[in-house]
């Protein structure tokens, strides 16, 4: 990581100097606060603010600051709580939340609370009170406020723990002393709440938090205040101390918090000076000016400065939500009533209630193998929830010391025996070693990914969880599910001679990210040491290696090629080499994609992925040096789709007459399904133009089919209508007949990923009718809206021509930054420089667009230089106007 001068760790700093905060030593007068008092204030306020930015800016630390502003608002409620209502009994004011615990942000809430000794029922005082209030608003501190007495206070407080817990932290600031003091002295308070019911509470509330914050301390735009080990989790340290009437962390853990709380602080000051308003989510918008606020500059594409200012951001929550998880359980032991009875289960170990622990007389130090051990016994018995704490703290300690051996021989074997055990056990295994820190220690390059991000829309989870969620889709694929949900994954799964290699391989495929060079090829080394460590024989370290070095390939290959056409198969296949690899590498793939986002996974890649698994297989099974003869397939197709036409009531003479108009192209690009399907549609037609869309048609998709005469741009005016609409066009074939009509196809799903209702494709069938008989087409896309996410990450933009000589045909291929209606303006942009489209692929990877074309000019011959070098610039010009530099690229 690259070096951030001004976001080290603050050295020991003097107070901030805020000349300011000196005024308010003077005596004030009880008259009240006029006008010019008020613009003072204000002023001092402006001024303290500014001091205190400075000092932020110089390094001191944020711990400080927040403090140092506290302190400088005590001063400004005072002085107006004196010049208001001065020091009378039975009203006190108290600073409550994160004022009362001297935690003020630059724009955080200014939470006080009234407390009187009952009803106010002098209108002087009432007015008093208010005139207070507005001078605090009308000053600029925009207070949060709640009057109440004493009873209702408690009243309230026992029937919510958030008005408990907020008063745990209050403090007296002005008024009756003895009136404040009474309240707070008397908290924490068992008649209120038992410490067991208010721990009970606090999780509740921190589960739902987790799920609705994402369940992960890495959701890329997290919330600093509310996501998992963000400022709640602070908190709860601290309430738990209280209430538990103990230390729950001891000193080396209470250091580690410490540091991550001073970090979580400075990143929280910045973001509120950045956005000028109380923000509290870690936004797109804010996270690049604050690496450079920071001082983190890009190293290159694939280490960028944003990314590094994340990577610790992360690093610290993750810590702050480790050290919560362990004053939970600490705090649970120490409240429960009486331990459950210790039930010896063997190897060291004891079970106590739904937990387990190590004898103390086992000694981790001697014997780390046991630790793993340890984490096997925890995933495998029935009903176990987790450590006792004690067992928990020493585990902690010991990957903690320097002198912990990771690679002692013992530890190793107990590694292996994991990973050639059961799969699913084993990667719930392996997800516990990285929960408590094992596997960083095993593992480097995992230690160098913790946290680590990608500034795209396309990985939305850090790499280590990326890879503990790869390994996840791996157990799926090994346990039994009756919902049919990756069946080719789970046919091929049991064939599999070593299933350990696959969980090796997803352990490795990305370990190397962040490094500056390609991944696949720099995890290659890191994967073969481990593999050696363990002691795996020389052919299996060689396989791992293989499926780490090109996880990608199946991937791109279907996503990017046509697999169709079976030089890209045979290219393929030649690449895998035998069935074995291809399994593996199939498994690889889709467990690959499907933890990279929830919403990457669809029908379209399944089957897409599943139909070039197959290709390929039949390719290794047939072991031709070349793929077969373009004869050969139109003839098989032409067979098939026979045999799918009978009994649907069409003579054999009646489909002889459509495919004679049919070019031989069709039963080479369409498969023998949707070759039926179009002539059955063709021969029920009575006119042209002719529209089909059915719901399911190739590859998981709704297709649509088009036999009209072809016109200048008809592909432009359907992608509009399809655009209009918000619906992804995944692949599009554009095929011209013997009589010069078209015979074109769209593969179609919606905003979601998914197929289309019969309802909508009636709707789409409608629409494209009606464009296609109107004499002008409309091919203008509609205007929407970027959505925010997208105007921070730009990818810069490329045009790539490469020719087809045999085919006659020239192959364009487009990256640039995903928008609204792109896929429409580009069609619109080849019909205006009277360019025709014949094939389409359109993949999208997040905010990254890799859309590929086959064209050829008007009279149908491959672009010159000229034509290519025209096309290029209306792409660039007028579709892609904000080129992002080179290393904002995705």
């Amino acid at each position: 990581m690259s070096g951030a001068p001004n976001d080290r760790e603050a050295p020991p700093h003097r107070e901030p100097a805020v000349p300011a905060l000196r005024r308010l030593a003077d005596p004030i007068p009880r008259s009240g606060v006029d006008a010019s008092a008020r613009l003072g204030l204000r002023q001092f306020l402006a001024d303290g603010d500014r001091d205190l930015t400075g000092a932020f800016g110089d390094g001191v630390a944020a711990t400080r600051l927040v403090a140092a502003r506290a302190a400088m608002v005590d001063r400004v409620a005072l002085h107006v709580w004196r010049a208001w209502l001065g020091d009378r009994e039975g009203m006190a004011l108290l600073a409550v939340g994160g004022y009362g615990r001297r935690e003020l942000f630059p724009h955080s809430d200014v939470d006080l609370l009234v407390l009187t000794a009952g009803p106010i029922a002098e209108a002087r005082q009432q007015r008093a009170l208010e005139m207070f209030l507005s001078t605090l608003w009308d000053i600029g501190l925009k207070p949060g406020h709640a009057v109440r007495d004493a009873d209702g206070c408690r009243r309230l407080a026992g029937q919510d723990e958030t008005v408990y817990s907020a008063l745990l932290d209050a403090r007296p600031l002005a008024g009756d002393d003895a009136l404040g003091t009474a309240l707070t002295a008397s908290l924490p308070d068992q008649r209120l709440w038992t410490p067991l019911a208010f721990l009970e509470a606090k999780q509740a509330d921190r589960v739902a938090r987790r799920r609705r914050f994402g369940d992960t301390a890495y959701n890329l735009e997290p919330n600093l205040k509310e996501g998992p080990g963000g400022l709640r989790d602070l908190h709860l340290i601290a309430w738990l101390d209280r209430i538990a009437a103990a230390t729950l962390l001891d000193e080396d853990e209470r250091q580690a918090v410490a540091t991550a709380r001073e970090r979580l602080f400075r990143v929280r000051y910045a973001l509120h000076l950045e956005a000028g308003r109380p923000e509290e989510r870690l936004l797109f918008d804010h996270q690049r000016s604050l690496a450079q606020r920071f001082g983190y500059r890009d190293e290159s594409r694939r280490n960028l400065g944003v990314e590094q200012f994340m990577q610790r951001y992360f690093r610290a929550t993750s810590r702050i939500a480790a050290a919560c998880d362990d004053a939970i359980d600490r705090a649970l032991e120490r409240l429960e009533p009486a331990p459950p009875t210790a039930v010896p289960i063997g190897d060291g170990l004891v079970r106590i209630g739904d937990r387990i622990a190590l004898d103390e007389a086992v000694s981790l130090e001697r014997e780390p193998g046991r630790l793993v051990t340890l984490f096997a016994s925890l995933d495998r018995l029935p009903g176990v929830t987790g450590l006792r704490a004690s067992t928990t703290r020493r585990v902690r300690r010991l990957l903690r010391d320097p002198a912990f051996d990771p690679d002692r021989a013992d530890v190793l074997a107990a590694v292996r025996e994991v990973l050639e055990g059961d799969t699913v056990q084993a990667v719930a295994t392996v997800s516990t070693m990285a929960h408590y820190g094992l596997l960083a220690r095993l593992v480097p390059g995992f230690a160098r990914v913790s946290g680590r991000m990608q500034y795209d829309l396309f990985h939305v989870y850090t790499v280590d969880e990326h890879t503990l969620r790869v390994l996840g889709f791996m157990a799926r694929f090994a346990a039994p599910d009756p919902s049919g949900e990756f069946a080719l994954a789970r046919s091929i799964f049991p064939r599999l001679p070593q299933p350990s290699l696959l969980l090796l391989a997803g352990l490795f495929h990305d370990i190397a990210k962040g490094r500056g060079g390609d991944h696949s090829v720099l995890g290659v080394e890191d994967a073969q040491q481990f593999c050696a460590k363990l002691g795996l024989p020389r052919a299996d370290i060689e396989l791992v290696a293989w499926l780490v070095r090109w996880h990608l390939l199946m991937s791109t290959t279907a996503q990017r090629q046509d697999i169709t056409d079976p030089e890209v198969v045979h290219r393929f296949a030649s690449e895998v080499a035998d069935w074995e690899r291809l399994d593996y590498l199939y498994l690889l793939t889709v467990a690959d994609i499907c933890g990279t986002s929830p919403k990457l996974w669809n029908s379209w890649k399944d089957r897409l992925l599943s139909d070039l698994y197959g290709a390929t297989r039949f390719a290794l099974r047939e072991r031709r040096e070349l793929p077969p003869l373009a004869a050969e397939r139109a003839d098989a197709c032409r067979d098939r789709a026979r045999r799918l036409l009978d009994g649907r009531g069409i003579d054999a003479a009646a489909i002889t007459r459509i495919w004679s108009v049919f070019p031989e192209s069709s039963f080479l690009r369409y498969s023998p399904d949707q070759i039926a399907w179009q002539t059955a549609a063709i021969a029920q037609a009575d006119t042209l133009p002719l529209v089909k869309v059915r719901p399911e048609g190739l590859r998981g998709t709704s297709e649509i089919f088009i036999h009209a005469a072809d016109r200048e741009g008809l592909f432009a005016a359907v992608t509009a209508v399809l655009d209009r609409r918000q619906l992804d066009i995944v692949e599009a074939r554009v095929v011209t007949s013997r009589t010069g009509q078209v015979l074109d196809t769209f593969l179609i799903l919606d905003a979601h990923g998914h197929t289309l209702s019969a309802e909508a494709c009636g709707q789409i069938e409608r629409q494209l009718l009606d464009m296609l008989e109107r004499q002008a087409f409309d091919v203008v896309p509609a205007v929407r809206t970027l959505p925010r996410t997208l105007k921070h990450f730009q990818v810069e933009p490329r045009v790539v021509f490469r020719a087809d000589p045999v085919r006659r045909r020239t192959r364009l291929a487009l990256i640039c930054t995903d928008r609204p209606g792109l896929l429409a303006a580009v069609a619109q942009a080849l019909r205006d420089r009277k360019v025709r489209v014949h094939d389409a692929r359109i993949v999208t990877f997040g905010e990254r667009v890799e859309d590929f074309f086959e064209i050829t000019d008007d009279a149908g011959a491959p672009l010159d230089a000229a034509a290519q070098e025209s096309l290029r610039a209306v792409l660039m010009d007028r579709l892609l106007p904000a080129a992002a530099p080179a290393s904002a690229s995705a």
